[in-house]
């Protein structure tokens, strides 16, 4: 890991990024190890406006068999970069190498940004998954997850003007977390 000699606002600026974005939800299946999982685009969507807030970005790029990723607070230029060998199935094959980019692009901005994702796509691939005599984990809610920020501002303004909470559970998953926000909501009205 590489990071400037100060990282005061960068920290100041994931403290604010974790307050801003939800758990978030798997929204694709893997048919071959039975798993369900977070793909790159859904957690970069649902990161973007959190970063964006908090005067974060997030790159990452290729550097030989290596995948960097560099999360920079803008303000104060200061930055943590961290590098992930990418091992390729096939190598000379164009589809294997951007396979592999694609998934430790997806493990490292989660583990940069230390998101909470409910993902066991790794665990079932590398053999440890779950077998019939263990205790399988709950799959995700078929419908998204009610995140912190805008979406939550949204719904409690919707609960002050007369909406009911039970529209909202119909929409969204909610976590415990976010229930007690809107509970609070309908107890100061």
């Amino acid at each position: 890991m590489e990071r400037t000699e100060k990282i005061t606002e960068l920290t100041k600026a994931l403290f604010k990024f974790h307050s801003l974005v939800g758990k978030i939800a798997k929204d694709a299946q893997n048919p071959f190890f039975k798993s369900n999982y977070a793909t790159l685009s859904h957690i970069l969507e649902e990161i973007q406006e959190p970063l964006q807030e908090s005067g974060l970005i997030i790159t990452q790029m290729p550097d030989g068999s290596a995948l960097v990723t560099m999360l920079i607070h803008a303000e104060s230029g200061e930055y943590i970069q961290s590098s992930y060998e990418m091992p390729v199935a096939k190598q000379n094959d164009p589809q294997a190498v951007g396979s592999a980019i694609s998934y430790a692009r997806r493990y490292a901005v989660s583990s940069i940004l230390s998101l909470n994702i409910d993902d066991d796509d790794a665990n079932n691939a590398s053999g440890n998954g779950s077998s019939p005599n263990k205790k399988q984990t709950p799959t995700a809610p078929d419908k998204p997850w009610l995140n912190k920020g805008e979406q939550l501002d949204k719904a409690m303004e919707y609960l002050r003007t007369g909406g009911s909470i039970e529209t909202i559970k119909q929409k969204y998953a909610i976590s415990k977390e976010v229930m007690a926000s809107l509970q609070t909501v309908l107890k100061n009205l």
